[in-house]
């Protein structure tokens, strides 16, 4: 199992310069392959990406034409090639994505560095040809350090150390409890005991200090395009980066909190397969749904629950877990969203729209796994 942990960086300035030019060369070295695939690609549609002919072809030619590049470990341009853009294409033939686009500056800074370009003291990071960065906290993780990624966020740098460890012991057994959980977009999640956890909603607390700050920057010299930006732009460009990271801090906080605490304490868990992408298709419901991270929660559920040992039952997206009673079993045809209670027609019980659905979850995940246990 490989285990990556994402530390903070406190660079001096040298440091983040460095640091800057790595993403600006491993964004370039990037760039120059996607544009020499996409060639080949409108050549023959048929021919597939082959990332070791486009790196071998940069090394030959970057010391004439591109001698910049060796002034940052070799690690940035190579691995953006290898590994980012060739995930990016086998996203593509997979149909797991559009064809891959061009990064821009400013956008997911980042670069990656192999096992053999960087050691792990302390609270310290030694890169070659860099020296020592200081992080603030120790590596997590005890194992075979595989690589890292150097990336910024706002106006601060991170690490994120891939660890390879031993498979962990499951925590859970037969007996342990189920729980059911339906994720929505005025409580986060309602589970089947009852309890409800009300979402924090980040971006609707923040959203007039970001339609603040984005429209005194549309105003700034340097919001047109081509037009050089001024110290205002980029200052203001500054704090509205930070409040993006705040909101996103806020929510991923929150998230983390929910399902390490499921994860911990319950050995079956049922969820929804939610379809978030028809969802924000709504543009009444888009702005909530995407507050609350659906997709980020049920990420995060499923790798903690490789390493706690939980079953999580994921009920297809057409399973009527609000319309079905789980007491008796009836289905009532029809329900707007605009009900959050109703009393089943066959045996009167008044059911809570949101409980009655992690109940429903709940007895589905424990189906599902008695299922495949036999």
């Amino acid at each position: 199992m490989i285990l990556a942990h994402k530390i903070q960086l406190d660079p001096n300035n040298a440091q983040q310069t460095y640091f800057a030019k790595a993403c600006g060369i491993a964004r370039f070295a990037y760039n120059w392959a996607l544009a020499k695939a996409k060639e080949q690609y409108e050549e023959d549609n048929n021919k597939k990406f082959n990332e070791g002919q486009l790196r071998k072809e940069l090394n030959s030619i970057k010391r004439e034409r591109f001698p910049w590049m060796l002034e940052v470990t070799k690690c940035a341009p190579q691995l953006a090639i290898k590994d980012g853009l060739r995930l990016a294409f086998k996203n593509f033939f997979e149909k797991r994505a559009g064809f891959p686009k061009f990064k821009k500056k400013g956008r997911g800074d980042s670069f990656s560095l192999s096992n053999d370009q960087f050691t792990i003291i302390d609270k310290t990071i030694r890169i070659p040809n860099l020296g020592y960065a200081r992080t603030t906290e120790k590596l997590r993780f005890d194992g075979k350090i595989m690589g890292a990624t150097i990336s910024r966020k706002a106006d601060k740098w991170f690490v994120s150390i891939q660890v390879e460890m031993p498979e962990p012991k499951p925590i859970h057994d037969s007996k342990s409890q189920a729980i059911g959980v339906d994720l929505g977009v005025k409580d986060l999640a309602t589970l089947s005991d009852g309890t409800k956890q009300e979402g924090t909603k980040p971006h609707k607390a923040l959203l007039s200090r970001l339609r603040r700050l984005n429209k005194s920057l549309s105003r700034k010299q340097g919001a047109k395009k081509d037009e050089k930006k001024s110290k205002n732009f980029i200052r203001t460009q500054k704090q509205l980066s930070k409040l993006h990271a705040r909101t996103s801090n806020i929510r991923n906080d929150e998230t983390h909190k929910l399902t390490t605490t499921l994860t911990q304490n319950y050995g079956t868990i049922g969820i929804e397969d939610l379809n978030v992408s028809g969802m924000v298709r709504n543009h009444k419901l888009a702005r909530a749904v995407l507050d609350m991270s659906f997709f980020e929660f049920r990420r995060q559920l499923e790798y903690k629950a490789n390493i706690t040992g939980s079953f999580i039952g994921i009920a297809d997206r057409f399973f009527p877990s609000s319309k079905l009673c789980s007491a008796c079993g009836h289905k009532k045809e029809s329900m707007t969203l605009s009900v959050r209670e109703w009393i089943c027609p066959s045996c009167g019980i008044c059911h809570d729209r949101d409980v009655n659905a992690a109940i429903n979850l709940k007895n589905y995940a424990i189906e599902y796994k008695n299922r495949e246990v036999s």
